[in-house]
């Protein structure tokens, strides 16, 4: 199953949506203009980055800047080309067609947002590429409609370059139907500044943090795979907001879902003890 979210703003025009209006988000570089030139060009977007650098974060503040509902297909493994377009559907002695979130996106306009978009099983990838191409249009064949995307409608996808092997890539004959932009982890400066506005916790627990997430991230391809994202340090932070433990709050936010290796583990944990082993 598909994870679709709709955001309601139809009773708000983007000139009238304040800065205090909008999810908060603090830009890397030019990726809040880069997306509104492609947005008023109809251009399909392709955005790459690892696992809880901002992704999603921006795509919704960028849906609420621009005013447009957004869908959100979570992919996994399983998902098919029919969860995106639709399917039908046996009720009451009848067959009823019933629209995906892509047929819907394209009917109605709106940012579609496959995240993750290379976990969706092959044949996603052909239902989206007229869409990505001067023609966009969606053909429909078990109903034979072809829709063709209004000027509100946008294709944006996501990824993580650093999960991808020979069986899960996206092939550059795709990439390139794309505007693409990498996004990475945040400067600490700036760091700081979100995990401070999304928590409320001072700038030096705040930096201590950043700090800490910083030397976790150095281990990346050593002793992890992945480093600690913006994400799981905003977790951690909201625990030790809340008055739990730092040394504890930073295993079960920053070091227990980076690895399941008890050696592992334990080696982290005196990074967490050096930063936070006297409070």
């Amino acid at each position: 199953m598909s994870t679709v979210s709709s955001l309601n703003t139809a009773d708000t025009s983007p000139a009238d949506m304040s800065s205090d209006d909008l999810s908060y988000y603090q830009p890397q570089a030019n990726e809040v203009e880069l997306f509104e030139h492609a947005f008023q060009h109809q251009l399909p977007v392709l955005i790459k980055g690892p696992t809880g650098c901002g992704k999603t974060r921006f795509i919704t503040h960028m849906a609420e800047r621009l005013n447009l509902p957004l869908y959100t297909v979570s992919c996994h493994d399983d998902l098919s080309a029919s969860d995106l377009v639709g399917r039908h559907l046996i009720g009451d002695n009848q067959t009823v067609w019933s629209d995906g979130p892509l047929t819907r996106a394209v009917r109605e306009g709106g940012i579609c947002y496959l995240d993750e978009v290379v976990e969706a099983r092959k044949d996603t990838t052909v239902v989206i590429h007229p869409l990505t191409d001067d023609r966009r249009i969606l053909p429909i064949d078990r109903t034979g409609e072809i829709l063709h995307a209004p000027k509100n409608f946008m294709l944006v996808v996501s990824y993580n370059p650093g999960y991808q092997n020979l069986l899960k890539g996206m092939k550059p004959s795709t990439r390139q139907r794309f505007l693409s932009m990498s996004f990475g982890y945040l400067p600490a400066r700036t760091e700081v500044k979100v995990i401070m506005q999304e928590t409320g916790i001072d700038q030096l627990l705040a930096k201590r943090l950043v700090s800490l997430a910083n030397a976790l991230r150095a281990l990346k391809d050593q002793d992890i795979e992945e480093g600690a994202s913006t994400r799981l340090l905003v977790y951690t932070a909201t625990l030790i907001k809340s008055g739990f433990d730092p040394v504890q709050a930073c295993l079960a936010g920053m070091i227990e879902p980076l690895s399941d290796e008890p050696d592992t583990i334990q080696g982290l944990m005196e990074l967490v003890q050096a930063a936070f082993g006297d409070q």
